[in-house]
Formats: C-alpha cells, sequence, structure tokens
C-alpha cells in the first residue's frame, strides 16, 4: 500500500466534510473490494475515511417496506428476523454472498457503491424498486445504476440507507463461481400487485439490468412455464474464461425460471 491518513468520523457529516475538504479522500465500507485495490498499490488516496462509526447501520422493518443502513452486514441481514419474515429472498440473497467473512465485513452501501457487474444485491434493489437514500437525496433504482463500476452517485455524496417495498412474492437465484461465489449469472424476480420485475446480474457487460422481456411473461403469468419462449440477446454479453456469451444468455433463461419457482 501506498501511505495515506486514516479518519474515523464519528457522524455522518463529520464522514461527509472530510471527503468534501480533500477531493483525494475515499470512503471506506466494509473493504472488501477497496482493500485489495489498496494492497495492489492499484490506488492512491490521501486519505480513508472509514464509516464504520458513522451511525449507518440498522434495519427498520414496517408492513410496507424495509429499510437498512448502508453499513449495516451482509451477515446481519442474511440473519435478521423481521427481513427473513418480509422479504424472505433478500435475506437469502444476503445470507449467499461470498463466504462468512466477507458476510461479516461487508456491507450494502458498499456493494451498491461500487456497483460490481457480478455482484448479487444490485440485483435485489433493481428487481424490488427500492430506493436509494443518500445524505444529499433519494435515488430511485432504475435511476440508480448507470452501467459497469457506474453509478449516479456524485461528489460528496455517501449512501445513507436503502428502502425495498415489501413485494408480494419474491427470489432470488444465482449460477455461482464455485471460486469467488460472484455471480455468473443471478436473477432476483419479484411479484406486485401492478406486475413483475426482473433484474440479472452477472451476464452482461453494462453491469445489473432488467429483462423486459420476462417482465412482460410474468406480469401476465407469473410461473415457471411463462419464461420458457422468452430469449436474452447476446450481443452485451459478458464473455471470459467461465462461460460464453451465448451460455449466459441460455442461463438467464435457466435461472429465472428456477427463480420463478423458487418464489
Amino acid at each position: 500500500m501506498y501511505d495515506f491518513n486514516y479518519e474515523k468520523p464519528a457522524s455522518l457529516a463529520a464522514a461527509v466534510a472530510t471527503l468534501t475538504g480533500d477531493a483525494d479522500a475515499k470512503a471506506l465500507a466494509g473493504g472488501m473490494t477497496y482493500i485489495p485495490v489498496l494492497k495492489m498499490r492499484l490506488a492512491k488516496p490521501s486519505a480513508i475515511v472509514d464509516l464504520s462509526a458513522a451511525g449507518l447501520s440498522g434495519i427498520t422493518v414496517t408492513a410496507s417496506s424495509v429499510t437498512i443502513g448502508a453499513m449495516t452486514t451482509h451477515d446481519t441481514v442474511a440473519k435478521n428476523a423481521q427481513v427473513r419474515a418480509a422479504i424472505p429472498a433478500l435475506a437469502a440473497l444476503a445470507g449467499g454472498i461470498g463466504d462468512e467473512a466477507v458476510r461479516h465485513r461487508g456491507t450494502i452501501g458498499g456493494s451498491l457503491a461500487n456497483n460490481d457487474p457480478a455482484a448479487c444485491y444490485p440485483s435485489a434493489v433493481l428487481a424490488l424498486g427500492a430506493t436509494i437514500k443518500t445524505n444529499k437525496r433519494s435515488i430511485a433504482a432504475d435511476d440508480y445504476f448507470q452501467g459497469m463500476f457506474t453509478t449516479a452517485l456524485e461528489d460528496g455524496e455517501l449512501i445513507v440507507s436503502v428502502e425495498f417495498p415489501i413485494p408480494q412474492k419474491a427470489a432470488y437465484e444465482k449460477f455461482r463461481n464455485p471460486a469467488s461465489r460472484y455471480a455468473i449469472v443471478g436473477v432476483f424476480v419479484a411479484k406486485f400487485a401492478n406486475g413483475a420485475r426482473v433484474a440479472v446480474t452477472g451476464a452482461s457487460q453494462g453491469g445489473v439490468f432488467r429483462h423486459e422481456g420476462m417482465e412482460k411473461a410474468l406480469s401476465a403469468n407469473f410461473s415457471p412455464d411463462a419464461t420458457a419462449g422468452v430469449t436474452t440477446d447476446t450481443d452485451n454479453m459478458n464473455q471470459d474464461i467461465h462461460a460464453s456469451a451465448e451460455y449466459r444468455a441460455h442461463l438467464v433463461g435457466v435461472v429465472t425460471k428456477r427463480a420463478v419457482a423458487k418464489a
């Protein structure tokens, strides 16, 4: 690592002030992505602003929504009885991220701010139509994700919490890389009174996306058989040593069907 100053502000306001006052300072959530970046000397921040004491963790559940603080760990979400009762698919997703060490350190806010194209949480946020709340504003999920590792967050803007509406039914299924446990293809499906939402992660070069064909089919008939005739365009699919573009496109259909069956 390069040398840097370490700051651990005791409030959100103090964290924002530190980051705003130093253009080269970087926020640190769980560190599951940024610490390896620092170790490999791929970044040289002037200061690291640790958000763990800024009061951004916690879970609130009402009759219509689940709100999760940005610094809430995956393990906490996975084991929270209220989340498991309100949106069991969200708790199950959190419990399948990485390994136990990652789940005890990684946070929902860190995952969403990084927006890794194979991360699990973005699919839940997009499929459930969640609202990302920052220190400046509220951002709809459909407006938040803007491509691989790219979001609507502006300089000096930190995620404070994420509010999820409670669906009638939902499920997450992923075809995982056996080593990293990242999604080669992951699909989150959610049924609401006004129709279905389907979000796919791991498959596209542009990161997480909504699958309009699947949504149309499942809004008309929320059953595994409804997805049988729906195809996925291969033009923007990821292609690497783990799976070709064609294979990923095929997996989208397979994994969506499994998710609907689970829901």
